[in-house]
């Protein structure tokens, strides 16, 4: 596969912030109790990653290496209070919902994260490419949670009525609801056999994906230590 392709198909299944690396918790679990507040977080967190990583990585070999941290947070900092002010005036419906969670996408650890392994690691258009593919890979994790905690939850779809709000199943818009969501993608993923990075790992060490049978075999390791 084209490594460009690579890194957009590893942040929307392989490597997905949200569903397989389980970064970026804090909002997938704030703001998914509507799917239209899921796209505004994941479009802006998209366009703040890509961007960083696009500078970051222009910049990788003029930033030292002592003082990388705190110039990946300037960078970021300035590009998130950017986005801020440009939702705050084209689509304030969209700045009230986020509220808070806007300003804090600069610690989300999606962006820090794929700064530091990626971004100053590689090209300007492997890292716009790594944060395109992660973006939108936050992104449709956002949303699918959203709009099932959404139905379940309030009995509707993308603020549309579906079905009378008597029926709804209350907890899915609340906390727990997020948690329950979100492993019910994980079971779904498991079930349907797709290949992540952790699998992989997993299957090369021979444990063929199962974590009993990984921990079987260390206990073995240890008896026959033993002996």
């Amino acid at each position: 596969m084209n490594k460009y392709l690579e890194r957009l198909y590893n942040g929307l299944i392989k490597e997905n912030p949200t569903l397989i690396l389980m970064l970026g918790m804090c909002p997938t679990l704030a703001v998914s109790v509507r799917a239209m507040n899921g796209i505004g977080m994941g479009l802006s967190t998209t366009a703040v990653l890509i961007l960083s990583n696009f500078v970051i990585s222009l910049l990788r070999k003029v930033i030292p290496n002592e003082v990388r941290l705190p110039a990946y947070i300037v960078i970021v900092a300035s590009l998130v209070t950017v986005t801020e002010l440009l939702i705050e005036a084209y689509l304030p419906s969209v700045y009230k919902a986020l509220g808070i969670y806007i300003p804090l996408i600069v610690v989300n650890c999606i962006i820090l994260g794929r700064a530091e392994a990626y971004a100053n690691k590689n090209t300007p258009g492997l890292a716009v490419m790594d944060g395109i593919g992660m973006g939108l890979g936050f992104t449709i994790a956002l949303t699918l949670a959203g709009l099932v905690r959404e139905f379940v939850g309030a009995g509707t779809a993308f603020d549309l009525r579906i079905f009378p709000k008597e029926y709804a199943v209350g907890i899915f818009i609340q906390p727990p609801g997020a948690f329950l969501v979100i492993a019910l993608f994980i079971i779904i993923m498991n079930a349907i056999g797709i290949k992540t990075r952790q699998r992989e790992l997993v299957n090369n060490d021979g444990c063929n994906g199962c974590c009993a049978t990984c921990m079987t075999r260390c206990e073995n390791a240890k008896e026959d230590e033993a002996k």
